[in-house]
């Protein structure tokens, strides 16, 4: 059997691909490269709008699997209910996690240490030198403790803290100490100086980061989040960053792209960079490795990785 398979990458590009299927390039130009409806496995685009991740789905009406490469699956949710029974979608777990754990460590690293405040002053010529909070001997709290949350640990090891706390969706017990629930955060917030979001945007993570939540994190805390806009309340962390209480490192903001004019642009105490926590170097091989042994798991009717579900009625 004949398969056909859509890719955002031309397939002379990637290593190992199995012989049989027809490979199409798609990245989301206006022009489809093939009709839809042939099509068996479509890999979505990376980053592009959620319009052009979903544009192909409701013709889509041969499709065995959906491979996203974003760790998030929420920019083709909505596109589900367009798809037959028994579609799985597969995300890219794994792909992601020395990019998004680096830029992590560095948006913590660069608020502590002012940094932003260093480039404006050179940009300005002037010397502005002082104490600054260091890293060491800080107490992080990562809400999300997943592979991404893992691989922020594994990088926050040598900087000496006094410790690291994790949350995640299910309790468990790990090597390096237990994983809390959800339900925990109340209790744990309060003795975070810097929470990591990292946790996926669903409908119960959706606003998770509130006026309650940040009331809980003590005075002069660090929150980052690297995950989705919508899991923080815009506007109560307006109003904590405006107070000076809190401080912010944000790859992701709602409504996202910022737009000029947003009040977070300068807000007191914010770091934004421009949702740029997956997009690196490193990304295209771990992207093409996991591509390729999909692939070859579908065409030999293998066990695929990372299915996050399977469309039903």
């Amino acid at each position: 059997m004949t398969y056909e398979v859509w890719l955002p990458f031309p397939a002379d590009d990637l290593e190992g691909l199995p012989a049989g299927p027809n490979y199409r390039y798609w990245n989301g130009e206006q022009d489809f490269p093939a009709d839809p409806a042939d099509c068996a496995f479509y890999v979505v685009p990376y980053m592009k709008s959620s319009d052009v991740s979903m544009r192909p789905l409701a013709d889509m009406t041969s499709v065995q699997v959906v491979q996203t490469l974003s760790a998030g699956i929420d920019h083709v949710q909505p596109g589900l209910r367009l798809l037959p029974e028994g579609v799985r979608l597969c995300n890219a777990r794994g792909v992601h996690d020395a990019s998004t754990a680096e830029l992590t460590l560095t948006l913590i690293l660069s608020s502590l240490r002012g940094i932003p405040d260093f480039v404006r002053g050179q940009d300005s010529e002037q010397w502005r030198s002082g104490f600054r909070p260091a890293l060491a001997d800080k107490s992080v709290l990562i809400v999300g403790y997943g592979a991404v949350g893992s691989a922020i640990e594994d990088r926050l090891v040598p900087f000496e803290l006094a410790r690291v706390a994790r949350v995640a969706r299910h309790p468990r017990e790990t090597a390096r100490g237990p994983v809390h629930p959800i339900s925990a955060l109340p209790e744990l917030l309060p003795d975070a100086d810097v929470v990591v979001l990292i946790t996926p945007l669903t409908e119960q993570t959706k606003g998770l980061a509130g006026a309650d939540f940040l009331a809980r994190m003590k005075d002069g805390a660090l929150l980052v989040n690297v995950a989705r806009g919508g899991v923080v309340d815009t506007k109560a962390l307006l109003a904590e960053l405006e107070s000076g209480r809190l401080t912010a490192a944000l790859d992701v903001t709602d409504p996202e792209p910022l737009p000029p004019g947003h009040p977070l642009w300068h807000a007191p105490g914010v770091l934004i960079s421009p949702h740029v926590g997956g997009p690196t170097s490193a990304f295209y091989p771990r992207a093409k490795r996991l591509l390729s042994d999909q692939l070859n798991r579908f065409v030999n009717r293998e066990p695929l990785r990372n299915v996050v579900l399977t469309t039903g009625p």
